[in-house]
């Protein structure tokens, strides 16, 4: 085959229909025409010989042509996205982007940190964040959407062979009450104590939620028996619960520096138990990895653990496990 019967343009128009789920909204998110969108269109399928779209309904349907074209289009721009910031690095870091990701806790309060990091020293590197489930973070880093990422749950199964999987740091999940709270004033508490006090978490389908039962349990610890008083989706919302007296929490560390530092929450210990939870960064070894993704691994990521000699290896190709430092 000597010309392709398509364009990137038109692989473009076709990933934002697909998206956007009319022609009107995606040519409204292309900046161009609905006439012209559908006019590429027309003429993509006219060059393939094979309908796109079944035009019957009111949203814009794909076909199996269409999903198949769509699949390997996602992949020809990723590509295409990857090899701008190939010849973007020749530059020596003086522009070119850098894409992030991370689920959702360290997305909100360790990653924006780490990025105030690398941009005073390379102010000229545009630097994307994209915060999302670890499943849909890992995907990305997977799809070449995303350079590296940092996440707190467990890579998809169906992923864990194509991605390299490096522990970074431990991250306590810390027992938080109201400052005024009888046991806030004991410092430790003990295990039968947790069955009195009155819970604030995230769904039950969380990974952190997970990772909270999983430590208590094995520390004898029955989860079943303590009270959930409510269950809230982010975790500004728990703190805040907590701080007006409606429960107590397991809340990341790294989530309440400001509130330990005002006193308006305790960090409480249970006696012999301590929940933690394993970050790790995610790569895809099969992609380029650009200079200013090589930077925030071996500059900025080992700032931002203890006990972690840069580049931060063990000697196995892994990054060695640390525990990351809090304000107190």
């Amino acid at each position: 085959m000597t010309d392709l019967p398509f364009t990137l343009d038109q692989l473009r128009i076709l990933k934002a229909i697909a998206a956007e789920g009319s022609f009107k909204r995606a040519a409204d998110s292309l900046y161009v025409s609905q006439p012209a969108v559908s006019l590429q269109v027309q003429n993509l399928e006219r060059q393939l010989d094979v309908p796109l779209f079944d035009r019957g309904g009111r949203r814009a349907q794909l076909t199996e042509a269409g999903h198949l074209l769509l699949s390997y289009g996602d992949r020809i721009l990723s590509l295409c996205e990857e090899t701008c910031r190939a010849i973007e690095d020749l530059q020596n870091l003086q522009g070119g982007t850098l894409i992030v990701g991370a689920s959702q806790t360290t997305g909100t309060y360790l990653l924006p940190r780490m990025i105030g990091v690398f941009r005073k020293q390379y102010p000229e590197v545009a630097v994307q964040l994209h915060v999302h489930s670890t499943r849909r973070t890992a995907w990305s880093v997977a799809n070449g959407q995303i350079d590296l990422a940092i996440i707190g749950g467990e890579v998809p199964p169906e992923l864990q062979e194509s991605l390299e999987i490096i522990p970074y740091a431990e991250d306590e999940l810390a027992l938080i009450l109201p400052a005024y709270h009888p046991l806030a004033r004991q410092g430790i508490v003990q295990k039968d104590d947790l069955y009195k006090l009155q819970f604030i978490t995230l769904d039950s389908q969380s990974t952190i939620r997970k990772v909270i039962d999983q430590v208590l349990t094995r520390s004898g610890i029955e989860t079943r028996r303590l009270k959930v008083e409510m269950e809230l989706n982010s975790i500004e919302a728990i703190k805040n619960a907590v701080q007006s007296g409606l429960g107590a929490a397991f809340v990341s560390i790294s989530a309440i520096e400001k509130e330990l530092q005002m006193d308006v929450l305790k960090r409480t210990r249970i006696e012999d138990v301590v929940v933690n939870r394993m970050l790790s960064v995610i790569v895809n070894p099969n992609r380029y990895r650009s200079k200013a993704a090589q930077a925030f691994i071996e500059e900025v990521l080992p700032q931002f653990s203890t006990h972690v000699p840069s580049p931060a290896h063990d000697g196995h190709g892994s990054m060695a496990a640390a525990v990351l430092p809090v304000e107190t």
